[in-house]
């Protein structure tokens, strides 16, 4: 006979079966307890719900939701025009201002619920928007805005839950598999704008598929999601007691480590959102150059080229995170400040090849490719690593406001205006010759060329980070014991 916290019997279990609750295994002299009753239908499905909400399962869902959110916001980039920038400006300015607010709501409150709001406020938000005209595009532009409220709640506060189900080599692994989503997402967003751009003749058509799927998403989390308690992966016990919002934000700011890796993780954010917008125009202009392709003059063009940019994407965000996870496990049989120096490492190789790209592109369109690959892959080791090196210096009890203000220096510094920065970089060097195809292509590759100093300088950032991530750590370590009292102490 098994015992579910509610008292009911489960059918299938035998008498040698051990009694357990919600909470782990209880005295056996409880079978005998002649109040315990058999299940009723409805107590049996909850009591199956429950053995399915698995910390591998929640993963497993958070991931599926973080595709979700990546796919619909890439799903516009994927149609690139000069009338699409402002509606992008605007999700990413929604996004990061709304970033703090979830993070101090997340610290506080039920995650799983606002995460499940936030996953469907936006999905009915962009599926209202797909219907809207472009008699109406103040109002696309507001939509936009909403969606971008909606989604950062999701990023702010999904991985801290991860952080609490999870520690050590296995919570890097699991960070490793919610981060996929990055560049996963954003490949199949950049898929699904162009092909439904080209097979439906309106890109609008996209906004009607992430929706569903979203909706899904946001009942998966509320029925197989746990809500773990905060700091219960390190099991350092019960938290006693929790800081207010002014102290987090002061003991954030005095944290070295997470200031320069949020430095560094705008600087990947900067070059991100600079390649998503401009990479694939620049190589359709190489491609005129060299008369392999004519320049379009018609309102859709060929998607070719944000086709295998997205597929790119995909692939090199999968194998980074992948290589990245798997080489700092590696490296911290060697050094405890492994995370830090793979990122810094990372950074730095990723600028050379990025260079690169600048150079060949003229001449090889598959030189380009490749050295995009070699450079996306090495840019992309870090997203897990950044999380991570976060979840080891910041307690848990501040872990949701130190992702959201991560994510809005992420922004705020990085593709919030870094699209718009390399396209006036770009048309104050074309000025001079804005008929010229050659002269087109190379005033955006002069302007891209900022990217990789941007990149340089956050590999700088994360080597900041590495001399100060020993120190930092051990502080959270000692605030954490401090906040907490053992497990035996708490009265049950």
């Amino acid at each position: 006979m098994c015992v579910e916290s509610d008292g009911c019997e489960i059918e299938g279990c035998s008498s040698s079966d051990e009694v357990r609750t919600l909470s782990g295994s209880m005295s056996p002299g409880l079978k005998s307890n002649p109040d315990l009753h058999p299940c009723k239908p409805g107590q049996k499905f909850r009591a199956a719900l429950l053995r399915c909400r698995s910390p591998a399962a929640a993963a497993g869902i958070l991931s599926f939701g973080n595709v979700l959110n990546y796919m619909d916001r890439y799903t516009v980039a994927g149609k690139i025009t000069f009338s699409l920038f402002f509606p992008s400006t605007v999700f990413i300015c929604s996004f990061m201002v709304a970033a703090p607010i979830f993070g101090y709501l997340g610290d506080r409150f039920n995650r799983k619920v606002i995460l499940s709001c936030g996953i469907f406020f936006w999905s009915i938000v962009t599926l209202l928007s797909s219907f809207i005209s472009k008699e109406c595009y103040w109002l696309f532009v507001l939509s936009r805005g909403l969606v971008g409220i909606g989604e950062s709640s999701y990023s702010s506060i999904s991985p801290t839950i991860i952080g609490d189900l999870f520690t050590n080599n296995s919570r890097t692994m699991m960070l490793s598999v919610f981060y996929l989503a990055i560049p996963l997402g954003s490949g199949l967003g950049y898929i699904l704008g162009s092909s439904a751009k080209v097979a439906a003749g309106d890109w609008h058509w996209a906004l009607r598929v992430s929706p569903l799927l979203g909706i899904t998403a946001g009942t998966l989390i509320l029925l197989f999601v746990p809500e773990p308690k905060r700091g219960s992966a390190d099991q350092m016990g019960r938290i006693k007691t929790r800081t207010s919002w002014v102290c987090d934000m002061k003991a954030l700011a005095k944290n070295r480590s997470y200031v320069f890796s949020s430095l560094a993780s705008a600087a990947v954010s900067f070059a991100t959102g600079a390649f998503g917008m401009w990479i694939p125009l620049y190589l359709a202009r190489a491609q005129v150059v060299q008369k392999t392709a004519e320049a379009c003059t018609k309102e859709i063009c060929s998607s070719t080229d944000s086709l295998i940019f997205g597929a790119i994407t995909c692939v090199t965000g999968l194998l980074g995170v992948v290589i990245g996870a798997a080489t700092t496990r590696l490296c911290r049989q060697k050094t405890e400040r492994a995370d830090p120096l793979v990122c810094a490492v990372s950074m730095l190789g990723s600028a050379i090849f990025i260079c690169l790209i600048f150079v060949v592109a003229k001449k090889s369109i598959v030189g380009a490719y490749v050295c995009i690959f070699i450079g996306e892959t090495l840019l992309f080791l870090n997203w897990a690593i950044t999380a991570d090196i976060l979840m080891f210096v910041v307690i848990p009890t501040r872990r949701a406001t130190a992702v959201a203000f991560q994510s809005f220096t992420s922004h705020l510094l990085g593709d919030a205006g870094s699209p718009y920065l390399i396209g006036l970089i770009s048309d104050a060097l074309q000025q001079s010759y804005a008929t010229s195809a050659l002269w087109r292509f190379l005033s955006l590759g002069y302007a891209l060329m900022l990217c990789p100093f941007i990149i340089v300088l956050g590999g700088m950032f994360f080597l900041a980070t590495a001399l100060f991530f020993l120190d930092d750590r051990e502080k959270a370590e000692k605030q954490l014991s401090q906040l907490t009292r053992p497990t035996s102490a708490v009265k049950v």
